[in-house]
């Protein structure tokens, strides 16, 4: 009899038991459905969030257009450099995209004066401005050259020799720190060109390594100022390499298309992988891509930038002023002709002739309103990533 008692004690120990583990795996299992659908819900949030945030950014470039006169629409088209008189007035006049300072804009002045002239240029702007400078390093920092910022900003090599990829990165850091503080947004670097010859017009500009050092100076560079909000510029493609100086005389570049790919191209090609925002062209007539015309009024030239290298950003002009196209073409011409070959922006001080005449060649049908569009779409779209919209 107490076996028995026994026995049915253990069987029902055993279900009880039995049970128990049943409800531990099948609530195990609830809590990993529950699991997996709360990763699944977090992931689509995010996903819609992404869409939301890529939708608003167009929302804004649309809204922005839709606004805009055809007359407003060329004038974002044109990066100038500050005029000497009625620097506001011709803001409003000419609907102009952004200023490039230079050097007759900070000389004799302190951070305090140049803040507030940028400011008063965007008060009187419709649409927010791009303010740039050409903050290089070294022999070319307008920022440094008129005592604004102190200590200097160095030339890449000379960070590179003193702290290796990190000098770099810093400088770039401090760089952000100060555009910040004055309102500037583009500070037209890095310089893409690969250069190892110290003899050469462009070489104290790059790094001075070979394409494959260049590629991750640039990399590095873009990534870094993608992360600071700055708006970046490879220049000046396809590649100044160790040919002679356009800004004093016209540029002819006999480099094979060979050549070009193999080291010239990389670190462009290195840029734009990494989320570069805009690549600059220089006036080197480029034989092995066009042998007529300085590059940045080539059409075959902005073709390999979009079609080979599948760029999709802003495309933009050297400074139309300097000799390599000045003494090649007029400048009504050239502002018109860097638009029909495929520029977005142009670097002027020529814009109050060159934008009546894109406005009549508009009218002539000699420059598509659709690749006006196009192109003030992608400006728009910058400053709309760069918070000024």
């Amino acid at each position: 009899m107490k076996k028995s008692i026994l026995t049915s004690l253990l069987f029902f120990s055993a279900v009880i038991i039995l049970a128990a583990c049943g409800n531990s795996t099948k609530n195990s299992s609830v809590n990993s459905d529950s699991t997996k659908s709360s990763e699944t819900t977090k992931q689509t949030e995010q996903t819609t969030e992404s869409k939301n945030e890529e939708m608003t950014v167009k929302e804004k470039v649309a809204k922005t257009m839709q606004a805009m006169t055809l007359e407003e629409k060329v004038g974002q088209l044109f990066m100038a450099r500050v005029p000497e008189q009625n620097q506001e007035a011709d803001i409003q006049s000419y609907h102009l995209g952004g200023y490039l300072l230079f050097d007759r804009d900070m000389e004799g002045k302190g951070q305090a004066d140049v803040k507030q002239a940028i400011a008063s240029y965007q008060e009187v702007s419709k649409i927010p401005m791009f303010i740039g400078s050409d903050e290089e390093g070294g022999t070319v920092s307008r920022l440094s050259r008129n005592q604004i910022v102190s200590p200097a900003f160095k030339n890449p090599q000379t960070l590179y020799q003193e702290n290796g990829w990190e000098g770099i990165t810093q400088e770039i850091d401090r760089k952000a720190q100060v555009f910040d503080e004055l309102g500037i947004q583009l500070g037209m670097f890095p310089d893409a060109d690969v250069s190892t010859d110290p003899e050469s017009f462009i070489y104290d500009r790059t790094i001075g390594m070979d394409a494959e050092g260049t590629s991750h100076y640039v990399k590095l560079s873009v990534e870094e100022m993608r992360k600071q909000k700055l708006g970046s510029t490879l220049k000046h493609f396809p590649g100044y390499g160790n040919n002679r100086d356009s800004h004093v005389e016209i540029v002819t570049d006999n480099r094979s298309m060979d050549e070009l790919r193999k080291s010239d191209f990389l670190p462009f090609e290195a840029g734009i992988k990494a989320g570069a925002d805009s690549i600059m062209v220089s006036h080197n007539i480029v034989q092995a891509i066009d042998g007529d015309r300085p590059a940045s009024i080539s059409k075959p030239v902005h073709d390999v930038i979009r079609n080979e290298l599948g760029f999709t950003g802003v495309i933009m002009t050297d400074d139309m002023d300097m000799a390599g196209l000045a003494n090649f073409i007029s400048q009504e011409e050239a502002g018109l002709q860097a638009l029909q070959a495929g520029n977005d922006m142009i670097l002027s001080s020529s814009y109050s002739s060159q934008i009546p005449y894109i406005l009549e060649a508009i009218k002539k049908g000699e420059y598509s309103e659709q690749q006006l569009d196009q192109s003030v779409e992608r400006l728009l779209t910058w400053k709309v990533e760069l918070g000024l919209i």
